[in-house]
């Protein structure tokens, strides 16, 4: 299931930005343009919002996807780091 989210960073107040979850191409159907195709329909829908950013995650380990997305223009954004909640400290934190 794939969950879409709008919101506007603290970095840049004036600009909203398109998260993406998660984005996965089945490996029969890699390098057939889908990835591209779903990609280019995402910032299509971004520019169509009004929004200045597109933005996802990918693993420091998955090379094939980090070196699909600079082809396509991304841009690394290693000056973030990723938290999370899980688990018994996500019990806790709800408590």
């Amino acid at each position: 299931m794939t969950k879409e989210l709008e919101f506007r960073s603290a970095e840049e107040k004036d600009v909203s930005t398109i998260l993406l979850e998660d984005l996965v191409i089945l490996p029969e159907y890699r390098g057939r343009g889908y990835g591209k195709a779903m990609l280019k329909r995402l910032a299509q829908i971004t520019i169509e919002r009004g929004c200045g950013r597109l933005e996802w995650t990918c693993l420091d380990w998955n090379k094939p996807s980090i070196d699909f997305y600079l082809s396509l223009g991304a841009v690394p954004m290693s000056d973030w780091t990723v938290y999370r909640f899980a688990g018994e400290t996500l019990k806790r934190m709800g408590e």
